[in-house]
């Protein structure tokens, strides 16, 4: 042969089975192991939705983690995990793989479930781990009549194959395990699917089709234009619906990561009574709305009444008790200005509502936000940090107020403490706080004090100022005395009468050094002063002397100079109080532990009350409230589909993991060279998975098949 000849190859050497790049994909997404990957990438994102908060305020997430962090986040969707569209692609895919999982895998177990294999070699049968061998002292006919006694006694469903050397019985049970497998898979089909059709993907593919967009101003629900409305035709929402007593409403709001979307309904739905029952404690019980539904179609009113956990439903739309909140309920406040000079005011508003304040050249806008009559609070817990603003103790943001700290115990008191009024104070370019003020004093420490709570945002706790009040209950004695000091001439003639009172008999040159540091240290404590030269802002309270005493004392004096510096201001304070009395017209204070207990929380709120961010303190003197329910409506198909996966996942499970699939063959032949009517029987048993019980069960079928009265003896190989 020519060397430069070239070699021929053989076709039956070239491989028979090219797999294409199609067909790699196919096999891929229909593998057991993609599926289990997007399962694990599933529970993954859903943990990351159950700890993270889901479709709060973008300012939220920057205040918890930081802009880079909450702008990286949200890139990603996280703060919208179940309607982010690459949560939406992977319940997708798996939908897909396993579809395709069940398509290639149901028909070999259909033809599986229809196979006895009852063409099964007899001499097989000594491969079996279950295995035995024994003769019946009947002929082959008895001996199959025999062998199909016992299997239908103990639920075995047989076929038996007639072959020139004997008769092959093959039987089965635990067939239900192959349909578990199917029933499984199809479940995680339907659940998946009506996730996806009651989730915002369809809401999504509508405004997408018919060009609408979400909605993020503000304004009246009649006004929003039809670009940013959903039809009452849409086939899945789930939105929220408020409604005031005496009030009827017909659309709903559904939150989208960019604004709203509202989606109008086919009929109205008008609130006659909100109902809330509560236990001894105070703590809510019940909740319930009693309603009328009008249909836009006509027909007569419905009444119905709606509870938690006890829906109503009308034209296919679930009407849920979500919660309940104001439903722009008549409040009265009392304006009480914090400096000397000011007149105390009346205003009136409803929740919801804003009106304009004025503190000189500067303007306030006044939101009421809230009014809440019953709050039951912990007044004993223990104090926790990063706790959600909603669910925190009274008594945990109590350790965190303005000023001094707060002794708590352990013990657990839920209380009633009154009714609560809040509302933000927004400046003129545009920033606010919020307030949270209670309506009656209460009782903590041993003391009652009047709370007045503020936070710079939503993100935070309310900290808490606690001004404490006289024999009526009232605060005017500590607005009396607040209002004293920021009036030069009470606190230089307080300071004269201290030094008066103080000067000891056999030292009077000491009156006016005396006088001269009152002065001194109730100017600093009110903040006409600064503690330290060239401070552009004095501060005020008991840090203003802690910052004179570092500013213009030596250190190792500082403890010795604080105590009698306190010790001056304290006295300067009751004689302050004394002389704002006697110019009321009151009688003095009379000295006593009850008078003592009041100085001592006096000094530490007013010192308190110069952080506190407001020229004024609003207190509720009155409300007419009126409450409104927060229904939650959905429209959701792929429920029953969900319901149903549910079904098919429970039986699946069931059907895998408690029912084991067993295969039984039983050859019988006539024995030779042995009397007449005896016939050899040789039996084993197949299962995927060897149990103790699966042991007891052969052997219990061995012997019920292989030693009957009058038997050959019988010998076999089992465990």
């Amino acid at each position: 042969m020519p060397a430069s000849e070239p070699l021929l190859t053989s076709p039956s050497n070239a491989p028979r089975r090219q797999h294409t790049g199609a067909r790699e994909a196919l096999d891929l997404l229909a593998s057991m192991r993609f599926a289990i990957t997007l399962l694990c990438v599933i529970c993954i994102a859903s943990v990351i939705g159950t700890v993270v908060k889901q479709n709060e305020p973008l300012n939220n997430y920057v205040n918890q983690f930081g802009p880079f962090w909450a702008s990286l986040f949200e890139k990603f969707s996280l703060f919208t995990v179940y309607s982010a569209s690459w949560f939406m692609l992977i319940l997708a895919f798996l939908v897909l793989s396993t579809s395709l999982c069940i398509a290639r895998n149901t028909p070999k177990i259909i033809a599986d479930l229809r196979s006895y294999k009852e063409h099964l070699r007899e001499q097989s049968l000594h491969a079996f781990h279950h295995k035995a061998d024994g003769a019946l002292a009947m002929d082959s006919t008895a001996a199959l009549g025999r062998a199909s006694e016992v299997l239908a006694r103990h639920g075995w469903k047989a076929k038996a194959q007639v072959r020139p050397g004997g008769t092959m019985v093959a039987a089965r049970n635990g067939r239900i395990n192959k349909l578990g497998y199917i029933a499984a898979h199809s479940s995680i089909v339907l659940i998946c699917l009506g996730g996806l059709s009651d989730g915002d993907l369809v809401v999504k593919a509508q405004m997408w089709l018919s060009g609408k967009s979400s909605f993020d101003g503000a304004g009246l629900i009649r006004d929003v234009p039809a670009e940013h409305r959903l039809s009452s035709k849409n086939p899945t929402f789930r939105g929220n619906l408020l409604v005031p007593e005496g009030g009827r409403a017909g659309t709903a709001i559904l939150s989208m990561p960019d604004g709203v979307v509202l989606q109008d309904l086919d009929f109205d739905i008008e609130l006659k009574k909100f109902v809330v029952e509560y236990y001894d404690t105070g703590m809510p019980k019940l909740f319930a709305s009693d309603i009328v539904i009008h249909d836009h179609a006509g027909g007569a009113p419905r009444t119905a009444t709606v509870k938690v956990n006890e829906p109503v439903f009308h034209n296919g739309v679930a009407i849920y008790q979500s919660s309940f909140d104001d439903g722009g309920s008549k409040v009265s406040l009392l304006a009480q200005p914090l400096s000397a000079g000011g007149k105390p005011f009346e205003l009136s508003g409803r929740v919801g509502e804003s009106s304009q304040l004025s503190n000189g050249a500067d303007k306030l806008t006044l939101e009421i936000t809230a009014l809440k009559v019953i709050n039951v609070e912990n007044l004993n817990a223990p104090e926790t940090g990063g706790t959600d603003v909603r669910k925190v103790d009274l008594g945990s943001t109590l350790g965190k107020h303005l000023g001094s700290g707060v002794s708590l115990d352990k013990t657990k008191t839920l209380r009633n403490v009154g009714p609560a009024i809040t509302y933000k104070l927004r400046d003129a370019s545009g920033q606010a706080r919020e307030f949270h003020n209670y309506m009656v004093p209460m009782t903590l420490d041993g003391r009652r004090v009047l709370l007045a709570g503020v936070r710079e945002s939503t993100a935070e706790n309310f900290r808490y100022l606690r001004i404490p009040v006289d024999e009526s209950d009232s605060i005017d004695s500590w607005l009396r005395l607040r209002r004293a000091l920021d009036d030069p001439q009470s606190r230089a003639a307080a300071a004269r009468r201290y030094a008066s009172l103080a000067t000891p008999a056999d030292k009077p040159e000491m009156a006016e050094q005396l006088r001269i540091t009152g002065e001194r240290a109730l100017a600093l404590f009110s903040g006409s002063e600064a503690p330290v030269k060239g401070m552009t802002e004095p501060t005020g309270g008991l840090v203003a002397l802690s910052q004179f005493i570092d500013g213009s004392v030596p250190e190792a004096e500082r403890s010795r100079v604080a105590e009698v510096l306190l010790r001056i201001l304290n006295g300067s304070l009751i004689e302050l109080n004394q002389l704002a009395r006697e110019r009321d017209g009151l009688k003095a204070l009379e000295a006593g532990d009850a008078a003592e207990a009041f100085m001592t929380q006096a000094v530490m709120s007013i010192s308190d009350s110069y952080f506190y961010p407001a020229p004024m303190l609003l207190q509720l003197n009155g409300f007419d409230q009126v409450q409104a329910s927060v229904f939650q409506l959905a429209r959701a198909p792929g429920k029953k589909l969900v319901y149903l996966g549910a079904v098919l996942l429970i039986f699946g499970v069931f059907a895998m993991l408690y029912v084991r699939e067993r295969r039984l063959w039983i050859w019988l032949s006539p024995m030779e060279a042995s009397p007449a009517g005896q016939t050899r029987v040789m039996m084993a048993l197949s299962t995927p998975r060897r149990t103790l019980d699966i042991d007891a069960e052969f052997e219990q079928l061995r012997a019920e098949l292989l030693a009957p009265a009058g038997a050959a003896p019988v010998t076999g190989d089992t465990p």
